[in-house]
């Protein structure tokens, strides 16, 4: 029996102003979110908590970039036979048309459950981004500045496949249940200019991967400044600096109940500014004395620790195994091809010589086992010691 109950609890309410805390939201290509955390300081001054996260599904979005393009070629070969039926009445094709009916039906359904696992996994990301940040309002790119022309085919096309709307739904969904607001915010020069002295950047290939297409690295030329990082982290700094300094701004859709940043003054941009923190280190790492000397060649692991001390009497021995070159008497069955079988008696606080008894084996081999059946005396051959 299931039995489907509707039930509410009670949420905090989400304020649209009297923020300190916040997280900025950048929307990306194959990075689908770059976020991070400010703070607004009692001083007025805007500072960063953290060098922000990236929520990267370029494996997903690839595999909807796959199944559209299914998509597409199975609605052509529909739309074939459907001209084929029609112009010579040929209803052999029939059966051949309604299987690429379903085929076309079970790739949208694996479209659709794929585009709400990814919006469920990106607005969950972003929401305990927030919680562990501490921030009481998300400022998320605004995606009705986001055309999906000028790039292309390919990118206008996955630009335009996003499930970016859905991820801001879901978005709201999950922060409204922990008291968090979520205000759109205009992304008009959000990646142009510099977060800490709005100066225009300089954007390049990025140094760790110089060979891809695009200009993912921004640098800023003011020499008083001198940031640069990834453009993408760049635009979560603006944004939610951004949406700190106009938070008196924000207004509320009568119909849907969306917070939204609408419009950007220029007098409190000129306050959505980072201000760059101190880079102390932690730990004094001043060098007091000379560089200890390490050996270019060091012992193997098992070298490191202590020899177990030789025991005084005769350990266990085994039958297989080479003898040293120096000795002068043999242990028994000291060669492979001697056909010799020993039983090894063990002694009380037994602890093993290894090699120096068993010539090539390991140091901390243990002696067989005792077998109680009694085994036949063998002869040896000719010439060994027995």
């Amino acid at each position: 029996m299931r039995a489907d109950l509707a039930y509410t609890h009670a949420v905090p309410k989400a304020h649209r102003t009297g923020h300190t805390a916040a997280l900025g939201v950048d929307w990306g290509l194959n990075t689908l979110l770059s976020a991070g955390a400010v703070q607004l300081n009692g001083e007025g001054r805007i500072t960063a908590l953290g060098a922000g996260a990236q929520f990267r599904a370029a494996g997903v979005l690839a595999k909807q970039h796959r199944l559209r393009r299914l998509s597409e070629r199975l609605h052509t070969k529909a739309d074939q036979y459907e001209r084929l039926i029609a112009g010579h009445d040929d209803h052999r094709r029939a059966p051949k048309l309604d299987v690429l009916r379903s085929e076309i039906q079970h790739v949208s359904n694996r479209r659709s459950n794929l585009n709400d696992a990814l919006a469920w996994a990106a607005a969950r990301w972003t929401v305990d981004q927030a919680i562990a940040a501490g921030a009481t309002v998300v400022y998320v790119e605004d995606l009705r500045s986001m055309e999906a022309g000028g790039m292309g085919r390919t990118l206008n096309t996955r630009l335009s496949q996003q499930v970016r709307g859905q991820i801001a739904d879901r978005m709201r969904h999950l922060a409204t249940e922990q008291g968090i607001a979520v205000v759109t915010v205009p992304a008009r020069n959000t990646s142009k200019l510099c977060p800490h002295c709005l100066t225009p950047l300089r954007h390049r290939k990025a140094p760790d991967q110089p060979t891809l297409p695009g200009w993912k690295w921004a640098i800023c030329p003011n020499q008083d400044c001198g940031w640069q990082g990834d453009r993408d982290h760049g635009a979560w700094r603006r944004i939610a600096a951004r949406g700190l300094a106009h938070q008196a701004t924000t207004v509320s859709d009568r119909a849907s109940g969306h917070m939204a940043i609408r419009t950007v003054l220029d007098n409190l941009e000129a306050n959505a500014v980072l201000t760059p923190t101190d880079k102390t280190s932690r730990k004094d790492r001043t060098k007091t004395g000379p560089t200890r000397r390490r050996s270019p060649r060091p012992a193997p692991r098992r070298r490191r620790a202590p020899s177990p001390a030789r025991p005084r009497g005769r350990a266990g021995q085994r039958p297989e195994g080479h003898a040293h070159t120096d000795r002068t008497r043999l242990p028994r069955a000291a060669h492979r091809h001697q056909g010799v079988n020993t039983i090894s008696t063990p002694t009380t606080g037994h602890q093993p010589r290894g090699a120096a008894l068993g010539a090539g084996f390991h140091l901390h081999a243990h002696a067989s086992p005792p077998r109680w059946e009694t085994i036949p005396e063998t002869q040896s051959n000719p010439g060994s010691h027995s």
